[in-house]
């Protein structure tokens, strides 16, 4: 995993989260590509959905309820995986947590895709989704494979609250 070796290699602490908040390394992760932080998101099961394709996002359609669309962040993929986190594998984390959580994601279903390796320009959506004659709140991850890292022009303190009707 990108974020490992990166911790590695600059000698960081196994407490990503108290490194995040105490220091600049937080911002150099999300400027080099390596980490996409998302705040302020509220506890609900969600619908994730990474979106590969040039159709119109799931978000867009007719029948959703966009309620937020941000652009302008670039990632970088190494060992052909994008996974999605909460905070407190950040706390320790170690080759062992991420092997656990790994395995977890894969047994469980969760948010993790297997991707090519390289750069991609990431658009991030929210809003509700229908699901099961219900909406529910989702995230759109609009991702578009590019030859190099974009300029990094994002808010690492922008909220990404979305209101549920359901919950």
């Amino acid at each position: 995993m990108l974020l490992e070796n990166w911790k590695n290699s600059n000698h960081h602490s196994d407490n990503l989260a108290l490194e995040f908040t105490t220091t600049d390394s937080g911002d150099r992760f999300v400027n080099e590509g390596i980490l996409l932080p998302m705040t302020g998101i509220e506890n609900y099961p969600y619908t994730i959905i990474f979106n590969l394709s040039d159709d119109t996002p799931e978000l867009l359609k007719a029948d959703s309820r966009l309620q937020m669309r941000r652009d302008g962040y670039s990632l970088k993929i190494e060992n052909n995986i994008l996974m999605l986190f909460t905070w407190r594998i950040l706390e320790q984390f170690t080759n062992e947590r991420v092997n656990a959580l790994l395995n977890q994601y894969r047994q469980y279903k969760k948010p993790l895709i297997d991707i090519d390796n390289g750069w991609y320009s990431i658009e991030i959506l929210g809003g509700e989704t229908m699901q099961d004659s219900e909406y529910e709140p989702t995230f759109e991850f609009v991702l578009r494979r590019t030859e190099e890292k974009g300029p990094v022009e994002i808010d690492i303190d922008l909220e990404f609250k979305i209101k549920s009707s359901t919950y």
